[in-house]
Parts: C-alpha cells; structure tokens; sequence
C-alpha cells in the first residue's frame, strides 16, 4: 500500500509542476513590419533568446508566442535583408498578454521606382510583383516567379490562366496553348521576353504558343492590358512580358528533378513510333525539283509503331548565377527539360444542317485517341556589366540576353469511324460500316532570341537606352504519314478490309527578325511640374519562308486485308501517284514585313496626379510572293499602310496603397503572312483559302481601374475596360462568290465590333492561410453573315443570306479563378489548391444562322505542395540531419534554402473539353452520346489526371 501511495503522490507531484509551470506561463503576440512603411514582414523569425520557442510571422506579418514562463525576457527578429532586432519583454503573471509589434530597419536603400528594380531585391518574390504592379505606368497584371515555383503548373501557358481576364486554348493533350486576353482571340496579343517582341514558330499565324515556354526559366510573368507609347502598338488584348531569370547579387544554385505519370495510360497503351529515323526533308528536297519519287524512297520510319505502357514523365531544370568584380559584372545560366507522355480520349460527330428548323443531322462518329511524346527545353543566358561613378548610382550598364526554346512533339492519332444513318451503324443487329485511320505527325518548333542592351545615364537629366536584337523562329513537321483504312462490323464483330490512299507530307518555316530599339529620356521642369519626356522608334526586317510538299500513294495490292495480307502497318507497300509531290501549291511562299515606328512620350512625376500621353506612328510593308503561281492568282502582293497610335493614360494616387487608373489608347492588329496568300486547303473537314483583301484592324481601348495594396502581398483591384474594334478579322464558312454552291473557311473583316468588361481581382492573407480570386466578365458584339435554308410554299428547300450579331470567336462570358494558399515557413510547407473557371465560348463560327459550335463551360481543378526537409539551422540553411525538435530559427529560414520536396497534380476533376451546337431542334436522340440536353455534341475530350513528384535543392 505504502508502494503505491508514494507513486500516486509523484505523479500529483509532478503533475502540479507541470499546472504551475503553465499556470505562470504568458503570451507575446504582434507583428513584424517595415519600419519605413510600417509594412508586415512575412516570414520573420521571432526567437525568446535562452528557451525553445520561437514563431514565424504569418502571411499577414503577426505572429504568437505562446507558454512563455513569467519573468524578463529578450525576444529576437530577423529577416533577410533586414537589420536583426531585439527588444526586452516582461511576462508578469500567467494571464499576461503582451502585444508587442517589431519594426525592422533595412540593411541599405532597397527602393522600387516605376517598373525597374534600382537596387538588389529579389525579382521573382511576391512582395516585388505587388509593388511593381502598384508602380506600373499602365494596366498590368504580374505573377512572381515564386508563384510559379509554387503553382501546380509547368508551363507559361497553364500560369496565364491564372491572370485575370484570360483564358487559354487548349492543345489536343489538354494543357494550354494560347491566351485569350479579355476576349480578344489570341491574335489580338503579341509576347515578349525581357521586352523585346519574339517571332512565331507558328505555320500559319503571328501569335506565340505559349505551352513552348517551361515555366521554370521566368523571374515573373507580366502582362500588360494597356499600352503607352513607347510600347509597340499591334496588341488589342494586351502583351504578355516574360521576364527571365537575373543574376542575384550572391552565388545562387537551384534545381530540381521529378517524375510523374498521366492516368490515361493506366487504361490503355501509350503508341509511338519511330520518330528519330524518319525522313526530315521530302524526295524533292532531297534529290531535286525534277526527281520523281519512288517508293523505296520513303522510309518506314512513319509507320512503325510501338506501344508502351504506363511510361513515367521526366522533369528537371537549374539555374546558377553569380556577381563578380565588386557587383559589377551579372552570370546567370538556366535550363529546363521536360520529357513529357500526353494524350486523350475524343469523340467526335460530323454533320449537315438540312434546314436551319430541323437543325444538324449527324451521319458519322469517330473515336480518336491522341498519344503525344512531349520534349520541351530551355536554355537562358545573361550577361551584364554596370559601372557606378564614385560609388553613386549606376551610369551605364550593357547586358546580353539569349534564350533557345524548344518544343518536340511526336503524336499518334488513331482514329475509328463509324457511318451512321442510312446504310451506316445499326444498332439492333450490330452492322456498320467502319474507316480507320493512323496519322503520325513529329512538330519540331524552336525560338531563339539574342539581345544586346545598353542603357546609359549621360548625364542627370539625360538617359539613353539601346537594344539590338537578332530573333529566329522554326517549326518543322517532316513527313508526316497517314494511313486509313476502310472496314466493316457484322453482328457486332469488327473487320478490318483494305487499304485506301494514305499521304506522306513535308512542311518546315522560319521567321527571323533583325530589329534595332532606341529610346531618349529627358527631365525637365514645366511651369513647376517635373516632367520626363521620352523619344525613340524602332526599325524591324521581318522575313519568313514557307515550304509545303505532299505525295499522295495507293496501295501495290488494293485488296490487301489486314490479318491476312499485313499485320502491320509498316508491312504495307505503296505506288507514288504524284512523283514529283505537290509542290506547286500557293502555300509554297516567301513573305517580308519592312515596319518602322516613332514615338513622342511624355509623364508628368509629381504626386498624387501622374500623367502618361503621347503618339505612336507605325509603318508597316508586308509582302508575300508565291514561288509557284496557281491558276489567276496574283504570284506576288503588298499591303503598305501606316498608323497614328495615340494614348492618354492617368493615374491618381491618393495614398501609397490607393491607385485610381484612367487610359486610353489606340492599337491595330495586323493581318498574318499566312491570311493574305491567296491559298487553297482541301482540309478533312472543309475546305480552307487566304483571303489577299484582308484589312488590318484599328482599335480604341478604354480602362478605368481602381487598385488598393493594403499590405505588400495584398491587393483588391476592381476595373471596367471597353474597346470598338474597326473592321475585326474572324474565320467563318463563307460562300465562294463564283462557285455558289462552294463553301470555304477563310478569314474576312466584319464592319464594327465592341468588347466591354468587367475585372475582379483580390489577394487576402489571414495567418497561415491565402487566397487569390479573380473574375472576369465580358460582353461582345459583332455582325457577320449567315445562311439560312428555309422551305418556300412549294416545300423546297431554299438558301437565303441574313445578318447575325453574336460575341467574338474566344469570347466567354464569365472567366475565374479562385485558389486557397496555406504557408508555414516555420514548418517548411506550402501548399494550394487552384480552380479555373472559363464560360461557353464560340469555338467554330458556323456558315449557318444559330449553328456556331460553343465549347461548353469548362472547370480545371489543380492542386500543389511543397515541404522543406530537414531543420534550417541558425545560417538559414537546411540541415536534414537534425530532427525538427522545434528549436528556434534564424530568419533565413524563410527563405526555403536546402532541399524541398514538391508534387504536383492537374485536372483533378478529370474535366472533359466539349464542343456542341445550341440547337433545341436537333434530331440525333437514337444516335451514342448525344446526351446533353437541347444541344447536339460535336466533340468530347477526356485528358484524365496527371501527376509529378520531385526534389528542388536550393543554395
């Protein structure tokens, strides 16, 4: 008993010095804030000097220290860049609460001005993308390349879609491929890369695909909605800037390498081919303009086709940089590979309109499933040398910019078709008559840009600025192979017979710009206003090329079955119909562009009213001529025209955290080398032609912004915009003014159109937690003609023309984006969850009154995290040998130096891309699929979910 007794009094013993310990402990809360601007500092590190406690500062700067025993204590704040402070606290009974905010000075003036980082800070940090977007001279939305670190995304593409007001295209393995900005259709933007304007690789059109771009390389994305002067004036939507990786002011190591898979190969095959040992230039190239092609001179490269299962995607990029000579000369190298395996699923109906009452009648179905072997790379290089006079400001300061990029995509498309209707898919006895066909297609396309730079300060008053630029783009398809196949199903068993005419095709183009910038600044005073006049133009030689040649080729034996007579497609022999190819077509061209522009600049930097205005006067000469003349087509052609761009932007600042924005400016969009060549497609939907006449277009953009900053990672933004837009450029079927009865798909101009908006636009931390929201609506008006077939009194079918009005090809209605962030430096982890929203749209303008195809109402849910391993130790480095025993850090923890584990996961709701017409009328209800109600599906895209996990090390 007595045993007993004495280990129940040790344990009330012990339990009342463990009550009274707590019963005499305190709390110390506050915040970390800049004591310049009284700005929170997030993610400093608060340590009670001789205990083991500590805090991080929370998103919002506060922080809570919680169980500190009674007595005097000295509690300590440190931050990168920032002085380490101390401050004296008394814990004076065990309810005490001390609230206690820490200002910290910094180190040396680390000041932002305008939109250029005067002194060293970090340029991909969040805190740098608010205060640039607060200073901005115009409209301008920027993400910080920690974001993108963060994000769940890999490509420019995808993190686009997070910027209010844009939407993206997507490419047929689902990723995005090109913005839409305010809904303006992707050739109403232009992109740059550290400002200067990059060619297309493109075979068609101006714009860049943006999913060319990893997204690893970029310090931060910028894009700009508005334009002054100075800006290059083709954009209606906006510009999109990438700013690349710059040399820190220490020596800097990042990498990182992971893997993942994409769960559509978990349910069937991956299907490749022989992509390194096809041949890249066609017999004509090869062997002459007069050879005739003979089979043996096409490889079977094309058409060996293997299949894999489950294979792992490979991901890895770096970047190194230093400063040398006393800070005065910048390296920065990075790269980036991603060795991806992407596809989809997709069903697709084709159809003739009967009459505009009865709508559609769907006659064919077919089952296409993309395999699509992605490598895209990135190689960037800077130099820079600066100079200061005496320790002063910097004078003069040269830097040499070069950036490859790259994208190789080897797709597979296997398609199977189906009849339906008369004599085509019954579906009580199982009969059909059935085509197949494989189509191989390797896209090489490569962007290199090299830019050398000099900005001088001649003297205070007076800066000059230069830029000479050498920029080349590439996109290649070598033989491209299609192989169909004609069969049969009796009583629900498939039966592959004969072989059809296959093609074997050759397409390759370059863009290459040669272009010279050159700006003058100069200060004054103006009836006491200060006043920053700039003047400068630019000069740009744009030349491009573009070759095409097909062969057509039918089978040595028509009869041949597969099963009996080949089991693979490699197995089959051809006979060349056309020796010599088809290459005295118009889409074998050569095409210039000569443009010249000027620019007068004024702003006005006295506070709170900020005025920006001035004029842009563009030049433009483009050309094209054919190198073999078709039928009575013109073999050559230009347009010259010339443009007077003025704009007209102010900005009043009724505090530091308070911008209210008004501008306004006048932009064109010129038409594409492509658009003007009189060309003639026959394409396996329709047919596709060039239109010579085609107008560049004029546009008139308003914006009225109001901006709030109320902490440095913080923002609420709520604008209008509204544009009217001269003789808009849309593709639509169109009927052949000679060939009545011949349909086309071309671009033509359409009169007047309009675009106005709405933007939201907010960013709120609360502690550990975030979120970003931003919304976007958009109205758009424009005219076009349509046909109409109705029945006359005698019951005959009639064709008649009216006008309709409807939105702009691209344009939704309602774009979102909302994503909760959660960040605990202490811990080392970051995570978000992000959902986009992008509303019906038209995807295909339709010959047809009330038969355009609306792509419907798409959600993409991702998510992300990313967790330090190990304990940072007092330096601020990771120490992975060290257990997390929660022992105080140094304030160079936050900055997530040491080894990161991260993961990645996209299309979490496995959303499917959908293209239907709105036709109430639709008579399709016995036909698979056509299960959305009161609308007849066209095309249905499954991408599934796909997923990366990998290590980032950062020194």
């Amino acid at each position: 008993m007595s045993y007993c007794t004495n280990w129940v009094t040790r344990l009330l013993l012990l339990i009342g010095l463990f009550v009274a310990l707590n019963v005499s402990a305190g709390t110390i809360r506050g915040r970390a804030i800049d004591a310049a601007t009284g700005q929170p500092i997030i993610g400093a590190t608060l340590i009670i000097e001789n205990t083991k406690l500590y805090n991080v500062s929370g998103l919002d700067g506060s922080y809570l220290i919680r169980n500190v025993p009674a007595g005097n204590h000295k509690i300590r704040v440190s931050y990168v860049s920032y002085r380490t402070l101390s401050r004296d606290v008394v814990i004076q009974n065990a309810d005490h609460i001390v609230t206690l905010d820490l200002p910290l000075e910094t180190e040396n003036d680390r000041q932002l001005t305008e939109v250029v980082i005067k002194a060293k800070r970090d340029g991909s940090s969040d805190r740098t993308a608010r205060d640039l977007e607060r200073n901005a001279l115009q409209v301008t939305n920027i993400v910080s390349g920690r974001s993108i670190e963060l994000s769940p995304d890999l490509t420019v593409a995808n993190v686009i879609q997070r910027v209010s007001g844009i939407s993206i295209e997507r490419n047929s393995n689902g990723d995005g491929q090109y913005a839409i900005l305010r809904g303006m259709d992707k050739r109403y933007n232009y992109t740059l890369v550290n400002g200067v304007k990059i060619p297309s690789p493109d075979n068609r059109y101006r714009y860049v695909p943006l999913d060319i771009f990893p997204a690893e390389l970029l310090d931060r994305l910028e894009v700009y909605k508005a334009l002054t002067p100075s800006m290059e004036g083709d954009a209606v939507g906006g510009a999109i800037n990438m700013v690349m990786r710059d040399a820190p002011n220490h020596f800097t190591v990042l990498a990182n390498v992971a893997t993942g898979y994409s769960e559509l190969f978990f349910n069937r095959p991956f299907v490749g081919f022989d992509a390194k040992n096809i041949n890249l230039k066609s017999p004509y190239e090869q062997l002459g303009n007069q050879y005739s092609a003979k089979s043996t001179d096409f490889n079977k490269a094309s058409a060996t086709y293997t299949r894999q299962s489950l294979p792992p995607n490979l991901i890895g990029s770096f970047a190194i940089g230093n400063r040398f000579l006393n800070q005065r000369f910048g390296v920065m190298l990075a790269g980036s590979l991603q060795n991806t395996f992407r596809g989809s699923n997709s069903l697709f109906f084709n159809g003739d309109v009967v009459d505009t009452l009865r709508g559609i009648t769907l006659n064919k179905q077919s089952e296409r499933m993309y395999s699509e072997h992605q490598t895209r790379y990135g190689f960037h290089a800077k130099l820079d040398f600066r100079t200061n006079r005496d320790g002063g400001p910097e004078r003069h300061k040269i830097q040499w910019f070069n950036a490859l990029i790259g994208l190789t995509n080897e797709q597979i498309r296997e398609t199977k078709s189906t009849e339906l209707g008369i004599g085509g898919f019954d579906p009580v006895v199982g009969n059909a008559s059935l085509g197949y066909e494989t189509r191989s297609r390797l896209t090489k396309q490569k962007i290199y840009n090299s830019t050398l730079q000099g900005t001088h300060q001649l003297t205070e008053n007076l800066g000059l600025n230069w830029s000479a630029v050498y920029s080349t783009a590439l996109n290649e398809v070598p033989d491209q192979t299609y192989i169909p196949l004609l069969g049969i199903r009796k009583n629900f068993v498939e039966q592959r017979t004969t072989v059809q005419d296959g093609q074997r095709r050759w397409e390759h183009n370059t863009d290459t710009d040669l272009a010279g910038y050159l700006n003058l600044t100069l200060k004054t005073t103006v009836a006491g206003v200060r006043v920053e006049w700039m003047t400068g133009g630019l000069y740009r030689d744009k030349q491009r090329t573009n070759f095409y040649n097909n062969y057509t080729l039918r089978p040595s034996n028509p009869f041949a079955q597969y099963g009996t007579d080949f089991t693979d497609y490699n197995q089959i022999s051809w006979n060349i119909q056309n020796p010599l190819g088809s290459v005295a077509s118009a889409l074998n061209y050569d095409a210039s562009e000569q443009t010249t522009s000027e620019y007068l600049q004024f702003r006005t930097t006295d506070q709170p009213l900020e005025v920006i205005g001035g004029v842009r006067v563009e030049h433009t000469d483009q050309g094209y001529a054919m190198k073999f003349p078709i039928g009575e087509d013109n073999p050559t052609g230009s347009q010259i025209y010339t443009d007077v761009l003025p704009s007209l932007h102010l900005r009043y600042r009724s505090n530091e955290q308070t911008n209210w924005r008004l501008s306004y400016f006048r932009s064109l969009n010129r038409p594409g080398f492509f658009e003007i060549v009189p060309y003639r497609i026959v394409n396996e939907e329709y047919q596709e032609r060039g239109n010579p006449n085609l107008k560049r277009v004029i546009a008139d953009n308003v914006d009225l912004r109001y901006e709030f900053f109320p902490r440095p990672l913080e923002q609420f933004m709520v604008g209008l915009f509204y544009k009217h837009i001269q003789d808009p450029i849309e593709y639509t079927l169109q009927k052949d003014a000679i060939r009545g009865q011949d349909l086309y798909y071309g671009p033509g101009n359409f009169g007047n159109a309009t675009n106005f908006g709405l933007e939201i636009d907010a960013i709120k931390y609360v502690r550990q937690w975030g979120i970003k929201a931003n919304y976007t609506y958009t109205d758009s008006r424009i005219t076009t003609p349509k046909s109409k077939r109705i029945r006359n009194e005698q019951g005959d079918l009639q064709t008649i023309t009216v006008n309709q009005t409807r939105s702009l090809y691209g344009q939704s209605a309602h774009v979102a984006n909302l994503s909760l962030l959660y960040k605990d430096a202490g811990r080392g982890w970051d995570a978000q969850v992000a959902a986009s929203y992008t509303g019906p749209r038209i995807n295909t303008v339709s010959q047809f009154v009330d038969n355009d195809l609306y792509q419907k109402g798409f959600v993409q849910m991702d998510a992300s995290v990313e967790k330090r391993i190990g304990k940072a130790d007092r330096s601020g480095r990771t120490n992975p040998g060290r257990a997390n025993s929660g022992r105080a850090n140094s304030g160079r923890a936050n900055s997530g130096r040491g080894f990161l584990l991260f993961a990645k996961a996209n299309n979490l709701l496995n959303t499917p891309t959908e293209i239907f017409i709105k036709n109430v009328n639709s008579k399709n209800a016995d036909v698979p699929s056509q299960d959305i109600s009161g609308k007849t599906l066209i095309r249905r895209d499954f991408y599934q979910r796909s997923y990366v996990l990998g290590i980032r090390y950062k020194l």
